[in-house]
């Protein structure tokens, strides 16, 4: 509820927790939201504050110490993903000058505010997703299908989906 209320939905152009969000949101693949969660601090510690340019740096020592770490999601392929994702990013900022540059043109640079009225109203992925997910991999990023690019960008506030009844609707909607 906590991130729900304060979080998730607002705007994000920071490329930090941009890049905390991508991999939280790769992570939870096959797993509950709410495992992540609770595993965020963790995670955080772990990946030393979700920096690009040091995870970039990690190497085979880095790894055996996050498939130690029971904090986190011990899977090998994640990790890998996590790593590899951070050096695509290095690569991104020299293109684009920022990962936040080059995420916010999927969506024009403004959030897309949906109207749902329901749960089951809201999608899986959209076509801004599929780009998204098709441009990251063609970049060499991974655990970025469309359906996770979709959680992404909600979390980030790409879209609001907050149900229109939800309290959270128009406060995130009026954030630039």
């Amino acid at each position: 509820m906590e991130y729900h209320d304060s979080e998730w939905g607002v705007p994000q152009h920071d490329d930090r927790t941009l890049f905390e969000f991508l991999i939280l949101d790769g992570a939870q693949a096959g797993l509950s939201w709410l495992t992540i969660l609770r595993k965020r601090e963790a995670y955080r510690k772990a990946f030393l504050g979700f920096d690009p340019t040091i995870v970039a740096s990690f190497d085979s020592r880095e790894v055996r110490r996050l498939l130690a770490d029971p904090g986190i999601v011990r899977n090998r392929l994640k990790i890998a993903s996590a790593i590899r994702n951070a050096r695509s990013i290095l690569d991104i900022r020299k293109e684009f000058g920022s990962f936040d540059a080059y995420l916010w043109r999927f969506v024009q640079g403004r959030p897309r505010t949906n109207r749902w009225k329901s749960l089951r109203q809201i999608p899986a992925s959209t076509g801004e997703s599929d780009a998204l997910s098709a441009d990251l991999k063609t970049r060499g990023f991974s655990f970025v299908g469309s359906t996770i690019c979709y959680a992404f960008m909600q979390a980030a506030g790409m879209v609001n989906d907050h149900l229109v009844s939800c309290f959270r609707y128009a406060e995130v909607s009026r954030l630039p």
